[in-house]
């Protein structure tokens, strides 16, 4: 599943927990894209439907433009995504790429690849790797750092083409959310909510995500983009992706697990120079495929 395998593979584990056959678990994920993009590059005949030799930022490409034709949104606010994630990324000392002088101008001049997201609007190709352990309650005492508690987890999936297909607001992810918000007791995610670490791997997803998860109504994501909401460095009130997200650090198979690791470090307070002060209550979210496959978890501070 591509970049959500990550994250499908931490709910795996918890539910290994959760099922009682086991009472703690590691779950591990990594990528090298060092060999794996030659790998593809040399792989005859291409694994997959013909279209996507233009790449994911090929395929994704048409998907935003029809986001900004149905928003109205402005050029300029992958842009700012693209500064924004960056400068986070500047604060964590394990994000692939360091780009703590990166301004809007740069960004704006760099090569156009998929019109209209630029080389410094798409993520980068990364080695990494992630770990959690999941336990049963009884074993927490045995930590000795306070847990992150999972409040609701939820996987949903979706055809990658059939007729009448929102490709720009997918049904999956809507579902998706609804599931782990019910669970959790949320009822809106932009104000029960703390912080999140999202899916990412183009600028111009932070909107169509923020309304696809119910952060804002449709049409309106970009316009708490452009207000800093989701911005550390801004003092927005839902930072996202305060570790850099997938537009500083992409090891496919390990990223999804990172947003998931990132929401637990925030709730347990030990995520550093990136910390989200008093983060109580975290959304992880990983998607992958056509944007057809989703897995999310949301985390606590407090026992449930």
């Amino acid at each position: 599943t591509a970049g959500s395998v990550g994250g499908s593979t931490a709910l795996v584990a918890a539910s290994h927990v959760q099922s009682g056959s086991f009472k703690r678990v590691l779950t591990v994920t990594f990528e090298k894209q060092s060999e794996s993009n030659a790998m593809w590059a040399l792989s005859t005949p291409q694994p997959f439907s013909v279209h996507l030799n233009a790449g994911a930022g090929g395929y994704f490409a048409p998907i935003i433009r029809e986001y900004m034709r149905r928003s109205g949104a402005p050029r300029d606010v992958g842009i700012k995504v693209a500064v924004k994630d960056r400068l986070h990324g500047a604060r964590n000392p394990l994000a692939h790429l360091q780009l703590p002088n990166i301004t809007m101008q740069e960004v704006e001049e760099s090569m156009m690849l998929w019109d209209p997201l630029r080389f410094l609007e798409a993520c980068p190709s990364s080695d990494g790797a992630c770990a959690m352990v999941i336990a049963a309650e009884e074993l927490v005492h045995e930590s000795p750092k306070p847990p992150a508690w999972i409040r609701g987890v939820a996987m949903r999936s979706e055809p990658t083409m059939y007729a009448g297909r929102d490709e720009v607001n997918p049904q999956a992810g809507r579902d998706c959310a609804a599931d782990v918000y019910r669970q959790a007791g949320i009822t809106d995610p932009r104000r029960d909510l703390d912080c999140a670490e999202v899916y990412v791997p183009f600028s111009w997803y932070e909107p169509m995500w923020l309304e696809n998860l119910g952060f804002a109504a449709q049409g309106e994501g970009w316009k708490l983009t452009m207000a800093g909401a989701t911005s550390l460095d801004e003092g927005g009130d839902i930072p996202w992706n305060c570790s850099g997200g997938v537009l500083s650090s992409n090891p496919i198979g390990a990223s999804g697990m990172i947003r998931f690791a990132e929401a637990a470090r925030q709730v347990r307070g030990d995520a550093g120079a990136h910390q989200v002060p008093g983060a109580k209550l975290a959304l992880g979210h990983a998607y992958g495929g056509g944007a057809q496959f989703f897995a999310m978890w949301v985390v606590g501070a407090d026992k449930p």
